[in-house]
């Protein structure tokens, strides 16, 4: 007997034909992607383990956590989540991931769109496009506008993609767990303005000035960073950047044993944070002096 479809937030998903469906939308995934995601479904609002989930997708496969974090990460982008706000899939530092979307049977009619239905919906879709990049356009215009820059937080960052820098770029999901995490941690601080993932992560690959960052996102200060492993260690390497300037305020770098990496990206994230705090209030302070 096939697999029963299911329910997981506003997808359908076919275990059976290894697709996902929302509106209209089709997306076929990885084996193993798949059985992640139905292994998360069963144990819905339940934290399940880095271990549980390699024994359920990549059974009788000797694999590392990376694979783990690297299918998670691709799995959100499908999903369309946003791993600081997550409507689907919560990082549980140091313990694992939960879904965190509802699930329930699928009681509809299971059968994907026919064609002309997905036509269809491919011509809606690029109307869409359409009006998002008119609406993209219109949003540079509003940020070239002095009458709104005005209006722009003073104490605004935005956190690029850490960057791979390891030999063979083997380290890539590492680093986005890293980007992620100072995300999360910095989006907490009282008075201080962060663009979501989805937004940083857009610019991935991308040889963009960081003042052309700034404006798009309409923030003040930048901060990027780099990944590099040797051997048992990793570093992490961070730096703020004023946009308007260009001039680095602030800049460290992170020596750990490449061990736990959950609790890696968690104690550098806490300490860039607490770092950022420091540096910024300092100049939130001096910019009030008269």
């Amino acid at each position: 007997m096939a697999p029963q479809a299911i329910r997981v937030g506003a997808w359908q998903v076919n275990p059976g034909s290894g697709e996902i469906c929302r509106d209209g939308q089709v997306v076929r995934l990885e084996v193993r992607a798949m059985r992640l995601l139905v292994c998360l479904a069963q144990h819905a609002g339940e934290v399940v383990s880095i271990d549980d989930l390699i024994t359920n997708a990549w059974a009788g496969v000797n694999v590392s956590q990376a694979s783990v974090y690297q299918a998670v990460t691709s799995l959100r982008r499908v999903l369309g989540d946003d791993p600081t706000q997550p409507a689907y899939i919560e990082t549980m530092p140091r313990l694992g991931y939960c879904l965190v979307a509802e699930v329930s049977p699928w009681k509809e009619n299971v059968a994907l769109p026919s064609r002309t239905k997905l036509t269809s919906m491919a011509a809606i879709a690029v109307c869409l496009t359409l009006v998002a990049a008119f609406g993209l356009m219109l949003r540079r215009k509003i940020g070239d506008n002095p009458a709104f820059a005005s209006s722009q937080p003073q104490t605004s960052v935005a956190v690029l993609p850490f960057l791979d820098l390891t030999e063979g770029m083997s380290q890539e999901e590492f680093a986005d767990g890293m980007t992620e995490e100072v995300i999360d941690k910095l989006s907490k601080m009282p008075g201080l303005r962060v663009p979501t993932a989805t937004s940083s992560f857009f610019f991935r690959g991308k040889q963009v000035a960081v003042a052309d960052v700034a404006k798009t996102l309409r923030v003040t200060y930048v901060l990027d960073g780099s990944v590099r492993k040797s051997g048992p260690r990793v570093r992490v390497a961070a730096r703020l950047v004023r946009a308007d300037n260009g001039y680095v305020i602030w800049s460290e770098s992170y020596d750990r044993l490449f061990g736990d990496l959950l609790t890696v990206q968690d104690d550098i994230a806490a300490e860039v944070t607490k770092s950022l705090s420091t540096s910024l209030g300092a100049r939130s302070t001096q910019s009030k002096t008269p």
